[in-house]
């Protein structure tokens, strides 16, 4: 069948929460955040989108980030949520249900 191809827009809007959830799993890296998105069926997201949402959820105190040495290869940024980003991370859940609740309401109408 293949895999399902969201309207970007519904991608740029959601991803953010998506990106806190993977990180509340534990720190990692952003090629295995972009892929564990890949995964669950969400498509590619490309480094261009990620790191700057990254870096910007880095600049809003949502999550850090540290450099931890590579196995035989080059080092790696993990970024880790932090308790201000936990905390948004749970609201924001909370909203996206109700929204999407919301929403189903109206499409079964």
């Amino acid at each position: 069948m293949g895999e399902t191809r969201w309207p970007s827009e519904w991608l740029r809007g959601v991803l953010e929460l998506c990106v806190l959830g993977v990180l509340a799993d534990g720190p990692t890296y952003g090629y295995a955040i972009a892929q564990r998105l890949a995964d669950v069926g969400l498509g590619a997201v490309k480094g261009g989108t990620l790191y700057p949402l990254l870096a910007r959820l880095e600049a809003d105190r949502l999550v850090e980030s540290s450099w931890h040495a590579g196995e035989g290869g080059p080092g790696r940024k993990y970024f880790t949520l932090t308790r201000a980003g936990k905390a948004h991370l749970h609201e924001r859940a909370e909203l996206w249900g109700a929204f999407t609740g919301t929403v189903r309401k109206l499409m079964e109408s």
